[in-house]
C-alpha cells in the first residue's frame, strides 16, 4: 500500500484530514482511469491488476472501520464500488480472504502503536 494511502490510518487531526484527501485524490484516478465502465479492471474477467489492487481494497475496508473515515462509498466512486463488489463475489477470492476479526484485530493494534 502507498505510504500516501497509509496515512489516513495512522495520522490524526489535520494531518489526518491532508492524508485522507491524498486517498480520496488517488482513488479518483482509479476510478477515472483504471475502471472507467469496466467490471473488473482488464475488462469482462479478473486479471493481474485487480488481484494487485484487491489486497489494497481489502486492507481499506478495516481501516475504514476503524477509523470510522469512509473512502470507498458509492455515491464517490461507484465504479470502484462496484468493482469491489465484484470483486468479492469471486468465489477463489471469496474464499480466501483473511478472517476479518483477525484482520480488525490486527489493523486495531497498529493504530495504536502509530496514535500513541
Amino acid at each position: 500500500m502507498s505510504p500516501r494511502m497509509w496515512d489516513f490510518f495512522i495520522k490524526v487531526g489535520e494531518e489526518q484530514e491532508k492524508a485522507t484527501k491524498t486517498c480520496l485524490e488517488i482513488l479518483k484516478t482509479i476510478e477515472e482511469h483504471g475502471l472507467c465502465e469496466k467490471k473488473f479492471f482488464g475488462g469482462d474477467a479478473i486479471g493481474l491488476a485487480d488481484l494487485i489492487l484487491g489486497w489494497v481494497i481489502h486492507t481499506l475496508l478495516p481501516m475504514e472501520a476503524i477509523t470510522g473515515i469512509k473512502l470507498i462509498e458509492a455515491e464517490t466512486f461507484p465504479s470502484l464500488h462496484l468493482w469491489l463488489e465484484n470483486f468479492s463475489e469471486i468465489p477463489a477470492i471469496n474464499e480466501n480472504l483473511p478472517d476479518m476479526d483477525r484482520v480488525m484485530e490486527f489493523f486495531t493494534k497498529t493504530r495504536e502503536s502509530f496514535i500513541k
